[in-house]
C-alpha cells in the first residue's frame, strides 16, 4: 500500500472518528487494550528478534533498552489505554466563550487535528502510546517506526487494529507506515493529507523532519536536563533526587545529564555524590574544581552538550546561581531544568528565568511525563513554544475552532 493509499484511508477514519462519542472512544480503547493483553507472548517474540538484531548489530545498550519490551511493560502499555478511558474527552471543550454586544454567541472549543503522522526511533511503547492518544482525542494516527523496532511495531499495531475492529471502529484509525527510509520523505510532503507530524527520537531524526517537512511539525526536543545543587540545597535530599534522575532509567530523554554544584555547597556535597554515583555506576565527566573531591573523567567542551542516555553524566562547580543560570541558557536544550534548594527566593528566580518546557524545585526529573503529571500516556515532550509545550496529552493532540452562532444578525 502506497503512503498516499494509507493517508486517504487514514482521513476516512478521521472524519468518523472526529463525531464519535466519549463513551464509543473508551470502548475502543479498552478493546485495544484486551486485544494487546492478548498478543502478548506474539509481542514479546517479535521484540525478541528485535532486540537480539540490535545486539548483533552493536547497538548500545541504552538504545537497547528503549527498544527492549518485558512482560511488565507490556503491561504497563495495556494499563496505559485503559488508563486513557478514565480521563476527560477533550473533544467539545469550550476553551473560552462569551455573548457579543449584538447578540452573537461565540465559543472557542476543541476539535480533532485529524490525521497527525508520528515518526520515531526504537520504543515500541510508543506505538500503543500514540495509538491511545489520537482515538482518545479524535485523530487517526499514521506510525512510521524505525526499522529497529519493525517487528514489535507490527505485532503491536496488528492487536490494536483488532481491537478497534472489535469496537465497532475503523482499523485504519492505527496505521503502521513500512518501508524504505523514501518513505519518510513522503509523509514529510503529504501536505493536505497529513495534518501534523511529531518527530520522537534523536537530534538527527527530529532535526530533519523539521528542516525538511512540508507539513506542520510539532517538534519534540532531545533533554540536556541539568540538576543544579544551590548553596543552601539539603545535601541528602539533593543526592537522591540527583540519583533519581540519573540512574532509575538513564537511557530516556528526561533523565539527569549534567550536574551543577554552587561553590559553597561543593565540598559538603559532592563528598557524598561522587561516590554514590560511582557505585550505581555512573561515570563522571568533571571539570577541574570537581575533580578536587574524587576521581572523575576530565570533562570536555562536547560533554556539556551531550544527550548521553547512559550511566555518564557531565558535572561542574559554579560560582553562584548566576553562573548556573548562564551555563543552563547557553547549553539546555529547553526540555527539563532542575534545582535543588532551600531558598525561596532562589527557586522563584530559577523558575521566572529559566527557558524550558518544565522546571522542576526540590524533585526528579523523572516526573516530567505525560503518566506521572495526570495526563495518562504521552505522544512526547514539545520543546517547541508554539501550540503543545511540554507531555503531550489529550488537549495537545486537539486544536479549535470558533462556533459563532446567532438569530439572523447581519453585520451592518
Amino acid at each position: 500500500m502506497t503512503v498516499l493509499e494509507q493517508t486517504t484511508r487514514a482521513r476516512a477514519a478521521a472524519l468518523e472518528l472526529a463525531g464519535a462519542t466519549r463513551a464509543v472512544k473508551d470502548r475502543g480503547l479498552h478493546a485495544m487494550a484486551d486485544a494487546l493483553g492478548k498478543a502478548e507472548t506474539a509481542v514479546l517474540e517479535a521484540n525478541a528478534a528485535d532486540v537480539a538484531r540490535a545486539e548483533a548489530a552493536g547497538t548500545t545498550a541504552a538504545l537497547v533498552d528503549r527498544l527492549r519490551l518485558t512482560p511488565d511493560r507490556v503491561a504497563g502499555m495495556v494499563e496505559g489505554l485503559r488508563d486513557l478511558a478514565v480521563l476527560p474527552d477533550p473533544v467539545g471543550d469550550v476553551v473560552r466563550g462569551w455573548t457579543n454586544p449584538n447578540g452573537v454567541q461565540v465559543r472557542q472549543v476543541r476539535v480533532p487535528l485529524g490525521v497527525v503522522g508520528i515518526i520515531y526511533e526504537a520504543r515500541p511503547n510508543v506505538t500503543a502510546d500514540a495509538g491511545g492518544i489520537c482515538l482518545k482525542s479524535g485523530n487517526a494516527a499514521l506510525l512510521r517506526g524505525s526499522s529497529s523496532a519493525a517487528a514489535s511495531n507490527a505485532a503491536v499495531v496488528e492487536a490494536l487494529r483488532d481491537g478497534l475492529v472489535e469496537a465497532g471502529l475503523p482499523a485504519d484509525a492505527v496505521q503502521l507506515v513500512p518501508g524504505p527510509r523514501s518513505v519518510t520523505d513522503e509523509l514529510m510532503a503529504a501536505r493536505g493529507q497529513v495534518d501534523v507530524l511529531i518527530p520522537r527520537g534523536g537530534a538527527g531524526l527530529i532535526e530533519h523532519v523539521v528542516r525538511s517537512s512540508q507539513v506542520p511539525v510539532i517538534e519534540t526536543g532531545v533533554g540536556n536536563c541539568h540538576l543544579v545543587v544551590d548553596a543552601s540545597a539539603d545535601p541528602a535530599m539533593a543526592l537522591e533526587i540527583l540519583l533519581n534522575a540519573k540512574v532509575q532509567r538513564p537511557s530516556v530523554c528526561n533523565a539527569v545529564e549534567t550536574l551543577l554544584v554552587h561553590a559553597d555547597a561543593a565540598a559538603t556535597f559532592l563528598p557524598l555524590a561522587l561516590p554514590a554515583l560511582a557505585a550505581a555506576g555512573v561515570t563522571v565527566h568533571g571539570d577541574g574544581r570537581v575533580a578536587a573531591f574524587g576521581e572523575v573523567v576530565p570533562a570536555t567542551p562536547e560533554d556539556w552538550e551531550t544527550e548521553y542516555l547512559a550511566l555518564d553524566l557531565a558535572a561542574a562547580v559554579v560560582d553562584d546561581l548566576d553562573a548556573a543560570l548562564a551555563h543552563i541558557r547557553r547549553w539546555s536544550t529547553g526540555h527539563s531544568e532542575t534545582l535543588v534548594t532551600a531558598s525561596q527566593s532562589a527557586a522563584v528566580r530559577f523558575t521566572a528565568e529559566v527557558d524550558a518546557a518544565a522546571v522542576l524545585v526540590n524533585a526528579s526529573s523523572r516526573f516530567v511525563d505525560g503518566g506521572e503529571l495526570g495526563f495518562g500516556a504521552e505522544v512526547g515532550i514539545s520543546t517547541q513554544k508554539l501550540h503543545a509545550r511540554g507531555p503531550m496529552g489529550l488537549a495537545e493532540m486537539t486544536s479549535t475552532k470558533y462556533v459563532l452562532t446567532g438569530s439572523g444578525q447581519t453585520r451592518p
